[in-house]
């Protein structure tokens, strides 16, 4: 099962010109992704350039598409930044998201998020699947 640790955005987070942290938050991250990788359940993790270097593509009922530039107005529903694990129960995904260290630092307010990414055997056997799965990378579990 694989599941991606999200890391709820904030005013600070959207405002930093570099990626800055402090030295002891830096080391708490790295610990902890350092562990995960020993346990053999890190896949991926990164931090995100805040949203006004982004762009959104939206799409309307007709077909048609349109690219927006961020920023985008409301932090707390952006993602800073993700860490993605491969578990055998969302049990062990709870137990290893509540050691993850507080993003934003000790005494701050932060939001992670879990959420279990959908798997290619969840689906109905198709033709399409197959070509999914084909695809280097896709579904593997």
């Amino acid at each position: 099962m694989r599941f991606m640790i999200i890391v709820k955005s904030c005013d600070a987070f959207e405002a930093e010109v570099s990626p800055e942290a402090p030295e002891e938050l830096m080391a708490e991250m790295a610990a902890y992704h350092e562990e995960l990788a020993r346990a053999g359940v890190l896949l991926d993790g990164s931090g995100l350039h805040p949203s006004r270097t982004g762009w959104r593509i939206h799409y309307d009922a007709a077909g048609g598409r349109r690219v927006v530039d961020g920023p985008f107005a409301e932090a707390k529903e952006l993602i800073a930044g993700y860490t993605l694990i491969q578990v055998r129960s969302r049990e062990e995904a709870l137990e290893w998201s509540r050691r993850y260290p507080n993003p934003a630092g000790k005494g701050q307010a932060a939001v992670i998020e879990l959420r279990q990414l959908i798997e290619l055997d969840e689906f109905p056997p198709s033709a399409v699947l197959e070509k999914m799965r084909a695809i280097d990378g896709l579904g593997k579990a």
